[in-house]
């Protein structure tokens, strides 16, 4: 019942206060259709950890349990305020806009893929009242005909948020467990929103690989590097 709710709110509110582009400014939607384009027109062939030329987006400098990774773009300008808003404004509606830059950064995936969010904390739930990445997660599985799984829970409750790389990374390494049965034969696609050091993308993988998973890849709506 929270949900329709929620989704009668939602209808409501873009009536009454419809969205503004993140990238022009105009009304309708969080994110248009040219400012989409403007951003998968340039898509980013470097590895997601080091920024590396790499056409697999991970480079053979690094020791991964995944093979394969997609960005949407670097967290600046227009992506930075859209995925900024959906973070940390309560803009809500930025899933659907997120979801399609993914659907339409990644390529043609194999019939046994599943899609993996990383959860967020609960700290982060409440404050927002949504699991931003699961809302993305469902948005572009609904977009691709592929299932959602949530089969990464969390395992501690620590934020990353300011934490510098030592602590991002001995965070990580006790951040999550999983749940549920892992099928060898089919592909991992873990979701997340933002790509720091990678430490949140590198255990996750691990443990899924761990856990029987054979083949596991990445994509991230953004990359920004710790400062």
């Amino acid at each position: 019942m929270l949900n329709v709710k929620n989704t009668i709110l939602d209808s409501l509110l873009a009536v009454v206060a419809p969205h503004l582009c993140s990238g022009c400014g105009q009304i309708g939607s969080t994110f248009c259709d040219n400012c989409k384009y403007n951003i998968i027109d340039e898509p980013i062939s470097a590895c997601i950890l080091c920024e590396k030329p790499s056409s697999q987006g991970v480079c053979a400098d690094h020791k991964t349990a995944f093979n394969q990774a997609w960005i949407v773009g670097m967290r600046s300008g227009a992506l930075q305020r859209l995925v900024g808003g959906f973070k940390f404004r309560n803009m809500k509606a930025s899933y659907k806009d997120l979801a399609d830059l993914l659907h339409k950064r990644l390529p043609q995936l194999p019939h046994l893929t599943v899609f993996v969010p990383i959860p967020t904390t609960p700290v982060h739930i409440r404050e927002r009242g949504y699991d931003h990445m699961l809302l993305v997660a469902r948005g572009l599985g609904r977009l691709r005909h592929l299932p959602v799984e949530q089969f990464l829970v969390r395992d501690n409750f620590l934020v990353q948020h300011r934490a510098n790389r030592k602590d991002r990374f001995a965070q990580a390494a006790t951040a999550f467990k999983v749940k549920g049965i892992i099928d060898p034969n089919s592909t991992y696609i873990l979701l997340d929103d933002v790509i720091t050091t990678g430490s949140t993308i590198l255990q996750a993988a691990l443990l899924l690989k761990q856990a029987g998973a054979t083949t596991i890849w990445v994509a991230a709506t953004s990359r920004q590097p710790l400062d």
